[in-house]
């Protein structure tokens, strides 16, 4: 077809074509090891001279069928699945990263990614500078250093559902030569297309929507194929120049566009072994197919419940962008035109017990470590997610300590309602 596909078309039928006979659901290869007629034709599999697969723990086939549906879907040339979002944000970052360098993250960030970069990124040696992500583009120049590698940010932050201003950021970024990276779980590429605003590299937790069941925790890195690395070569001697572990290859060189996600695969995947299972990759292709079915509701659910949480006396504030009076309404018109995604966050009038009793009282809404899959669930992020941070940090990722984060799953948002409302009833008792 020469016609550019919508993203529903893409969602189902991206990544993997049957032949004649072939199984039309994308099968599972759940094997360690692949065989091969001669040693040579091995050899040329671990000197990167020829395409295949030889050990799970770096490539399978069930994982880059995925992985290649999750590119389409963003417009990327390459990408791979890691065992988490926490390891794809990981890999993203320490790709082009090592001890003695630094980069630079928004602060309002999920608690484990900050915690990623604040504390065992600084025990390897590589700094980073945290931002707020409305400071001024001079304010954000001033974090710049010399060894600085990369910039992050979240297009929709977690918890706080904050619009990422991505311009702005990709343009400081390549004005220092170095690439942005963002996270893009919460909108997904069904919302979101970074790669259309300057982003060069983005990152999923697949364990999010994508999946939509909550039965698989996974990742995905997915490169655009637009940052130059040998514009600055200097920077970036890891993708630049000669690579010892595999007989001096110099990946920009060989693999062009494919140098980022090759070297990821090859040299991070290898030594740390992150690995989907191929199980885990099978779920989150079934869930994939649904994806832009899901959202839409996930979506028009929550904007319904966030309009009507702003009514309420016992709701001191909602976060929800698609709200026009919301702060960052102008930012979601911008880049997220057609719907964010089914979470908000937004806080009661009352202190921590007093929300503590509101969400013992919920009946459909479950007190979980997760978001954004069909059932609706919640959490208290200064008490949860966040909660190795401190009241400086919390203030610095703009957590209010009366904040919940509300995932909207696929019930229906009349019941979700009132259940809210009889556990607001129920908490003043």
């Amino acid at each position: 077809m020469s016609r550019k596909l919508n993203q529903g078309t893409v969602c189902v039928q991206s990544g993997y074509v049957p032949g004649n006979g072939e199984p039309r659901q994308m099968p599972i290869i759940q094997s360690t090891t692949f065989k091969y007629d001669s040693s040579e034709d091995m050899t040329r599999l671990f000197d990167l001279e020829d395409n295949g697969y030889f050990y799970t723990r770096l490539q399978n086939p069930t994982n880059d069928m995925v992985a290649a549906r999750i590119c389409a879907l963003e417009g990327g040339v390459a990408g791979m699945l890691t065992s988490s979002g926490q390891a794809a944000n990981f890999f993203a970052c320490f790709n082009i990263c090592e001890a003695g360098d630094h980069m630079i993250s928004t602060a309002s960030i999920y608690g484990g990614t900050y915690n990623l970069f604040a504390s065992t990124f600084r025990k390897m040696g590589i700094e980073v500078t945290f931002v707020d992500q409305d400071a001024s583009e001079e304010e954000i120049n001033a974090a710049f250093r010399p060894n600085t590698k990369l910039v992050f940010g979240e297009v929709l932050s977690n918890p706080g559902v904050r619009v990422l201003d991505i311009e702005k950021f990709v343009r400081v970024a390549h004005g220092h030569g170095v690439p942005m990276i963002v996270d893009n779980t919460f909108p997904t590429p069904v919302f979101c297309r970074p790669f259309e605003w300057g982003v060069d590299i983005v990152t999923h937790s697949t364990t999010k929507y994508m999946d939509g069941q909550g039965v698989q925790v996974g990742g995905a890195i997915i490169d655009s194929g637009n940052f130059d690395w040998e514009a600055h070569a200097e920077k970036f001697p890891g993708l630049c120049t000669p690579d010892p572990s595999y007989h001096g290859i110099t990946y920009t060189e060989k693999f062009g566009k494919l140098a980022y996600i090759t070297k990821a695969t090859s040299q991070l995947m290898r030594d740390l072994g992150a690995i989907q299972s191929p199980q885990n990759a099978f779920y989150l292709g079934l869930g994939l197919q649904t994806l832009a079915v899901r959202v839409a509701r996930h979506n028009s659910s929550a904007r319904k419940i966030a309009g009507w949480l702003q009514t309420l006396p016992e709701v001191k504030w909602v976060s929800f962008p698609e709200l026009e009076g919301d702060p960052e309404h102008e930012r979601q018109q911008k880049y997220l035109p057609d719907g964010t995604c089914g979470v908000m966050a937004f806080a009661l009038n009352g202190d921590k017990a007093y929300v503590g009793r509101f969400m013992n009282h919920l009946k459909l809404a479950t007190i979980e470590t997760h978001v954004a899959d069909c059932y609706t669930c919640i959490l208290h992020p200064a008490m949860h997610t966040h909660r190795q941070l401190t009241d400086e940090q919390l203030a610095e990722a703009g957590i209010d300590p009366a904040q919940l984060r509300f995932s909207v799953g696929l019930e229906d948002p009349d019941d979700i309602m009132a259940d809210i409302r009889q556990a607001l009833d129920a908490a003043k008792l």
